[in-house]
This record gives structure tokens, C-alpha cells and sequence, in this order.
């Protein structure tokens, strides 16, 4: 197998099997067609969102759709989920909601015929593999960490038991940025953890005339599964195995690494580790914390899943400029210069795509 890199900084491989690979990627794209008919018969537009929860469920990471109450968020999940042979679960988040509703608990059971009692572990809904956790800011922070362990190792840990959940597993949570009463505020641990951050914005007057005209009416319409887990799970393997050159790897690196101010005693270890972020004005003047590594590993796979869906079998530097706001915005810690100047994370990242440079070698 030989791997070359054009101009653009993308890896292509001319392996012995080239066919088989060109047939998955036409498979995969297909498959995305597909999906997108089938929600399109119930969602109106958002044709952006629905992309990229269907990058983080080929990625297997995870989705925090962000809008306003009415835009759909809870619908759009929902009617993904019916395109997909997959076991769903939906949490309404409420602030008695106790970590045990979510992850399961142990009862107690009597054996038959008197012989006692003994435990019985009773799963909750965190054991499927489309797991929608509906306003997850709405319940304490307690509860929401009951997802931590699931996101990241794909187990649950109940008493002294550890229980694994079984592929594919995918989250999606929705956040509602208006109403701050009663809310608690995601950790940043866990934020981090999701793959994405997905604004979800207002429908143009055209789809909200199409969504009133089709919701108003007598006319109901049910989206049909298209894909099994046994091929969601092949679809997945085959978007890892994607190719990716060292330049366009460094570029997601150079632009995650950029997101990280000089600040000194707290956090910054080498001086010349800095060098990036001195010189964009607005990373120094607004962020108090960067990105983590996660990033670019979120970076470069969603690039991957990008690339293959487009029906290119490498990735280059447009996959990953396109994916910086939702890889980016939630793993950005403003200070209060930026609150008080107006400025989101998505202005920042902005000025990184500006400022950070392509280079091939």
C-alpha cells in the first residue's frame, strides 16, 4: 500500500483494494442520503444539525444540541433515532432526578420458594444505544456526572459492579441557554466529553411556513429505520479507518493549541509552548482556558467522517476548518472581558481560523 499527499495537505492511499474501499464509501454516502430523506419527512430544514449528529454518531462521540424552547431538538433526536435499528431511551432532566434513575439500581428479591433473599440489579435507561438526556442542565450536578463514566468508557459502575454497555452508544443532550433559574451548569469535565456542540438556530420564514403547514394538518408521517447497529458499527470502523496526512494533523493541532492563552503559573508549562496563542489578540485578551487534547482527537475523526460522507477517502484542510465551531465553542473558558465585551467563543474561533495557517511541508 503507498500513501501520497497533494497540495491541499490530504493523504490518499492506492491499496490493492481500492475497489472494496470505494464501494463503502459509496455505501456510507448512500446511507446518509437515505438517513436525511427519512428525517426530512418529519424535520424542516436544519440540514447542518442533522449532519452533524449523524458525524457524532459515526464517530462514536457524543452531541449538546443548544437552542430555545420549540426549534425541535427533542423531535429531531427522537426522529433520528427511528431511522436506526437502535434501542432508544429518553431522560427527562428534573431536579429530583436521582443518579440511580439514570445508571440503574440494586433491589432486593426474594428467590423462589422461600429461600431467602437475594440482589437483583435493575438496569435503567442509561443500558441502550440511543440515549437521548432531554435539558440536562435542569438537574445537579450529581446526576448529571452519572453519565461520565458511560460517555467515556462505555460502562456503568453500580456498587462494586461494572457493567458494560453494549456498542453503539450514543448521547444526545439538549440545552435550553435562556432560562437559568433552576439550572445548574454542565462541568466542564463532562462538557468536554461531548464531541460536539451543536447551536441550533431559528428556521427561515419559508421552512416555518413549511413546519406550520405540516404540523397544523390531519397528515402524519413516520420516518422508516434504514440502518441496523451491525451496520452502524461497520460504518463506524470503516470512517476510523480513513487516512489523514501529518500536515492537516498538525493544523488541527496547531488550532487547538492556539486556544490556549499564556497564563502562566496556571497551566502553562514550557515558555515556548505559548508561542501560538501570543500572537492572536483575542485568545490573549478573552480566554482564560483553552481546549483540551480532546479537541483534536475530535478534530481529526469528525474530519474523517466529513471526508468519507463527501466521498473522499482522505481528509484535508477544509474538514477541519469546517468542524472548528462545534468541536471548539463549549471547550472554550471565556473570562469576564468577554462577557462584558459581548464576545462568544464562536467570535474566537473566528479569529483562529484567521490567524492559524495551512502549511504543507
Amino acid at each position: 500500500m503507498s500513501t501520497t499527499t497533494d497540495p491541499n495537505g490530504s493523504s490518499t492511499e492506492s491499496p490493492s483494494n481500492n475497489g472494496q474501499l470505494l464501494d463503502q464509501v459509496d455505501k456510507l454516502r448512500q446511507s446518509r442520503e437515505r438517513l436525511r430523506a427519512e428525517v426530512g419527512k418529519v424535520i424542516v430544514g436544519q440540514q447542518d444539525v442533522v449532519d452533524l449528529l449523524l458525524l457524532g454518531l459515526l464517530c462514536r462521540g457524543h452531541v449538546l444540541l443548544h437552542g430555545v424552547p420549540g426549534l425541535g431538538k427533542t423531535l429531531m433526536a427522537r426522529t433520528l433515532s427511528s431511522t436506526l435499528d437502535l434501542k432508544f431511551k429518553r431522560v427527562q432532566f428534573t431536579p429530583d432526578l436521582m443518579p440511580s434513575d439514570i445508571t440503574g439500581t440494586d433491589v432486593i428479591e426474594e428467590q423462589e420458594g422461600g429461600g431467602g433473599h437475594r440482589l437483583k440489579f435493575v438496569p435503567g435507561p442509561i443500558f441502550t444505544n440511543f440515549l437521548l438526556a432531554d435539558e440536562v442542565n435542569r438537574t445537579p450536578p450529581k446526576t448529571q456526572a452519572a453519565l461520565l463514566q458511560a460517555m467515556q468508557e462505555h460502562e456503568v459502575s453500580v456498587g462494586n459492579t461494572t457493567y458494560t454497555l453494549d456498542p453503539p452508544f450514543f448521547v444526545v443532550a439538549t440545552q435550553n441557554p435562556i432560562e437559568m433559574e433552576g439550572t445548574y451548569p454542565l462541568p466542564e469535565a463532562q462538557v468536554d466529553r461531548f464531541m460536539f456542540n451543536i447551536r441550533v438556530r431559528y428556521p427561515t420564514v419559508e421552512e416555518e411556513a413549511a413546519i406550520i403547514r405540516g404540523t397544523t394538518g390531519t397528515d402524519s408521517v413516520e420516518p422508516t429505520a434504514v440502518l441496523t447497529s451491525d451496520d452502524l458499527l461497520q460504518l463506524q470502523s470503516i470512517v476510523r479507518g480513513v487516512p489523514v496526512s501529518d500536515d492537516v494533523v498538525m493544523y488541527a493541532a496547531r488550532l487547538v493549541a492556539a486556544t490556549r492563552p499564556s497564563i502562566g503559573e496556571r497551566g502553562a508549562s514550557r515558555p515556548g509552548d505559548q508561542e501560538q496563542s501570543q500572537d492572536i489578540e483575542m485568545v490573549r485578551k478573552y480566554v482564560t482556558y483553552g481546549a483540551s487534547p480532546r479537541a483534536g482527537q475530535a478534530l481529526v475523526l469528525a474530519g474523517k467522517a466529513r471526508a468519507i460522507l463527501e466521498g473522499r477517502y482522505h481528509v484535508d484542510f477544509a474538514d477541519i476548518a469546517a468542524l472548528a465551531h462545534p468541536v471548539l465553542r463549549h471547550r472554550l473558558v471565556l473570562n469576564f472581558h468577554g462577557r462584558a465585551d459581548n464576545v462568544d467563543s464562536d467570535d474566537v474561533i473566528d479569529a483562529l481560523l484567521r490567524e492559524v495557517k495551512e502549511e504543507v511541508a
